[in-house]
């Protein structure tokens, strides 16, 4: 496992519950907006931490932590992340979250269904059409995501999709194709872009509230559940 990352406590990343996250190097997309760049172009930029620091850290915290997210990057690049998700459930006690940008539906559909994770939080860029220019990556194959949503809205498992929303690269037309194409979801929630300082591109910029509010109005008709993060 390429750790690169590893925040000790959080009540942000794993929603309801207090938790750690650990944050995997290496990314397959090329989003303009990433706020964690670094991972993505540099993935083994730093010493990074190791896969007995993170669960001798679990065993520790047993009884104060309740889960850990697994982020990135993007998780689903490590040739080796079963088995640290099978060593995280033999310690006992921890809910796993798994965040991923979707594009390995194979490889999430065996970890759902093997038991490895609890909830899925999975990124939707954009509308289908737009896909390719939002993850930055020509000729992109938008039916991995299609599959990935398939598989973890039939699967049973606690999930919510996500859309961070970027002023360049999001519209009403991109709010009506991403209502389309995950319609029936159970929860999705829409984040507005904050430039962190060290994302992809420059010159980006996120909206106001009542354009936001807007967005989510578009959406309701198609999802169980819409809610906004991170807008005062």
């Amino acid at each position: 496992m390429n750790i690169q990352g590893f925040n000790k406590v959080t009540l942000l990343d794993y929603p309801g519950l207090t938790a750690c996250t650990v944050f995997t190097g290496g990314c397959d997309l090329r989003c303009p907006f990433c706020h964690n760049s670094p991972l993505v172009l540099d993935p083994r930029g730093t010493e990074g931490y190791t896969v007995e620091e993170v669960l001798e850290h679990l065993k520790k915290r047993k009884g104060i932590l309740d889960g850990i997210a697994v982020s990135g990057g993007e998780p689903l690049l490590q040739p080796d992340l079963e088995d640290f998700l099978r060593k995280i459930r033999d310690i006992g006690d921890y809910k796993i979250k798994l965040d991923t940008n979707g594009t390995h539906p194979e490889r999430l559909a065996s970890i759902i269904s093997e038991g490895l994770c609890d909830k899925v939080a999975m990124d939707i860029k954009n509308s289908p059409e737009k896909y390719a220019q939002t993850v930055g990556v020509r000729n992109f194959d938008v039916e991995l995501i299609r599959a990935s949503l398939s598989f973890i809205m039939l699967s049973g498992i606690d999930y919510e999709l996500r859309t961070t929303l970027v002023r360049e690269l999001h519209d009403a037309d991109s709010m009506r194709g991403i209502a389309k194409f995950i319609r029936g979801a159970k929860a999705y929630y829409l984040q507005n872009f904050v430039d962190s300082g060290a994302v992809l591109y420059g010159g980006l910029h996120g909206f106001d509230r009542h354009e936001i509010e807007a967005f989510a109005d578009i959406v309701r008709d198609s999802v169980g559940l819409v809610e906004i993060r991170g807008v005062d």
